[in-house]
């Protein structure tokens, strides 16, 4: 029997024979196409919805608000969350805020805030906003997340304000640094001190254009301002910690990978410069101390002259320059701040000239000698000589008004010696 197939069933045969190629080859390609599907997908984590990001708005036109402020972004777009967690809320209204501020025992508090509420508060005062992303894994974002939340209890959301240890931007900056389990990377030395930049320099960059301000805060700082700081306590102003965060790395488990700690950054608030308030003033503290000298001088000049004391320009100065004293000594001496003890103005500026002020009036209404005035020249004529080696900034407009009360400390002096001249003559 011939077991050959008819030429009618041959090309039957081939075809199905290469249908059964073509879905086999099908078939190999969607397995491959898969395969590759899932390889791609533990490459690259799925996301997760989640997006929290570091907003650093600009400097307002406060004396509290010219360094700018931080807040954390937190974005869950699965559960509709968009909250900023603000570590900078505060309130004049709290019992005895002035006394508990000078002091150092000011209470700020963390509070959540809608995000489109935050943005539209900097977007009416005219400040910018910055916003980086933060390059967070899934479980590192989750424990951000819990640090945040278990910050803002109740129980917990309330802090002691520190302005150069412990503020609106070193929390949020902790809270990350805790949260990536110390793997996270600058690209400088964050603790060597070779910085060449103090407490006071970094005050002084952001207090240009409000010379009134910078001089108040100049004469409550004291020597320890001025000891070179490093890095990381740069970071108590909000936008050194952009800067550091911008150029910071996450290392991997491994220690060998690394991942920039930003991977997105853009500014959802843009104000022209045109539209950003500045201090205008024509009497900086420096010209308005100069024309007060120029004024004793010119006073001091005619008493001698004339032969009158003037004691109600020694009143008015020397009361001034008590209560000054009485705040600086205060500072130095009872508040919690680390940086305003040790401060030489004291030397200028003192309680005693307050204390010792109704003997001291006393002597000069009469132009008789008085030892008070004898060491205030003494003291001031030493502060001066001495001012290039004290080891402290002293803000310039000191000059001015230490030599008021040095001339004025003169002017007594001399009347005194004259008066006494004419007592020796007339015996």
């Amino acid at each position: 029997m011939d077991k050959t197939l008819p030429l009618w069933r041959k090309p039957i045969k081939t075809m199905q024979r290469r249908f059964q190629t073509f879905i086999i080859s099908l078939l190999l390609c969607c397995l491959a196409c898969h395969s590759l599907q899932a390889a791609e997908e533990q490459m690259q984590p799925q996301d997760d919805g989640i997006r929290l990001s570091l907003l650093t708005c600009g400097p307002g036109k406060e004396i509290y608000s010219l360094f700018g402020h931080t807040a954390i972004r937190y974005e869950n777009r699965r559960k509709g969350i968009d909250v900023v967690f603000n570590y900078g809320l505060f309130s004049f209204q709290s019992s005895n805020f002035i006394l508990r501020f000078t002091l150092g025992e000011t209470d700020y508090r963390l509070g959540a805030t809608e995000y489109k509420y935050f943005l539209s508060e900097y977007l009416l005062d005219n400040r910018d906003v910055w916003e980086q992303t933060l390059n967070l894994t899934t479980e590192e974002k989750q424990k951000l997340i819990n640090q945040l939340e278990e910050n803002y209890r109740p129980e917990n959301r309330v802090y002691r304000y520190n302005f150069f240890y412990d503020n609106c931007a070193t929390r949020p900056r902790d809270q990350v640094e805790r949260a990536v389990n110390n793997s996270l990377r600058y690209s400088d030395d964050m603790t060597t001190t070779d910085t060449g930049r103090s407490f006071r320099d970094i005050v002084h960059q952001y207090c240009q254009g409000h010379p009134w301000s910078q001089f108040g805060i100049d004469l409550c700082l004291g020597s320890e301002a001025d000891r070179p700081i490093s890095r990381h306590q740069m970071m108590f102003a909000p936008f050194y910690l952009k800067d550091f965060f911008a150029t910071a790395t996450l290392a991997d488990s491994t220690g060998i990978g690394t991942r920039p700690l930003v991977s997105q950054t853009e500014q959802p608030v843009v104000i022209p410069d045109e539209d950003k308030q500045t201090e205008t003033t024509l009497f900086t503290p420096l010209l308005t101390a100069t024309l007060l000298f120029l004024f004793v001088c010119a006073c001091s000049w005619y008493g001698v002259r004339r032969q009158r004391s003037l004691w109600g320009i020694d009143l008015i100065l020397f009361t001034v320059a008590g209560l000054s004293g009485c705040i600086l000594a205060f500072l130095a001496l009872f508040s919690s701040h680390p940086t305003v003890s040790s401060n030489y103005i004291l030397f200028a500026l003192h309680p005693l000239h307050l204390f010792c002020l109704p003997w001291m009036i006393k002597k000069v209404r009469k132009r008789q000698t008085s030892r008070y005035m004898q060491a205030n020249f003494v003291v001031l004529t030493l502060f001066i000589l001495l001012w290039a080696i004290i080891p402290q900034k002293i803000n310039p407009t000191m000059l001015p008004l230490a030599l008021c009360l040095l001339v004025r400390s003169a002017s007594n002096l001399i009347l005194s010696h004259k008066q006494g001249l004419r007592r020796r003559i007339k015996r």
